[in-house]
């Protein structure tokens, strides 16, 4: 909610009657409008206000926690040539006594090149080799993976999953197409992720502490 909410119902003057406008461009003297009404828009408009100031607060918390992060670890890093974060950036903070939890971690939005259908020819040249039985299972698992979704975008992770699968073939042409699939990954963008986790000292128990309200 980064626009300006209007804490009270916008009315324009004319001919000395104040008139709302309406969602479809229409035209209502406030006069008629019901008054049960015009207690839901303000109760409306006073959450939303609300809403709006704590989505700020939680913006300039975000910003201070990945400033102050990144602060410490270049300070463990100076002052005791401790090095914190892994090969994408990951890195976990704690308290002495490891109750509390800082958990910051990079997410990375994938997308693969056009040689994933170089792949796909070789995987299907595979498939045609092998003995005949298990070659519709294998098939229908390759045909999931390269399935497009509504919007015509290939699941990543199923593709990526291909790669687990303990397939032997003297040929080498199955490790070819797997090579061909991780060369062809592409990072289209990375966002950072902050999560505060706490633990219960009698249980043992973690829980993550929401910042969200679907997960308060």
């Amino acid at each position: 909610m980064k626009h300006e909410i209007e804490t009270e119902i916008p009315t324009e003057t004319i001919n000395g009657i104040q008139y709302v406008t309406l969602a479809k461009g229409d035209m209502k003297p406030l006069s008629a409008i019901k008054p049960e009404d015009i207690e839901e828009d303000e109760m409306v408009r006073r959450l939303s206000a609300k809403a709006a100031k704590m989505n700020a607060t939680l913006a300039a918390f975000r910003e201070e926690i990945f400033s102050e992060a990144l602060a410490m670890r270049e300070l463990l890093a100076e002052k005791y040539g401790v090095t914190k974060g892994g090969k994408k950036g990951n890195i976990t903070f704690s308290t002495v006594d490891t109750s509390l939890r800082l958990s910051i971690k990079v997410g990375e939005t994938l997308t693969f090149g056009p040689a994933l259908e170089v792949a796909k020819e070789v995987i299907d040249g595979c498939i045609r080799r092998w003995s005949v039985g298990s070659n519709d299972n294998i098939r229908a698992l390759v045909d999931q993976a390269f399935q497009v979704d509504k919007a015509g975008k290939i699941n990543t992770d199923r593709i990526l999953g291909l790669r687990r699968l303990k397939i032997e073939d003297e040929t080498g042409e199955w490790q070819k197409a797997m090579d061909i699939i991780s060369d062809s990954v592409r990072v289209m963008a990375s966002k950072e992720y902050a999560n505060f986790y706490c633990t219960d000292r009698q249980s043992g128990s973690e829980r993550r502490v929401a910042l969200d309200l679907a997960n308060a």
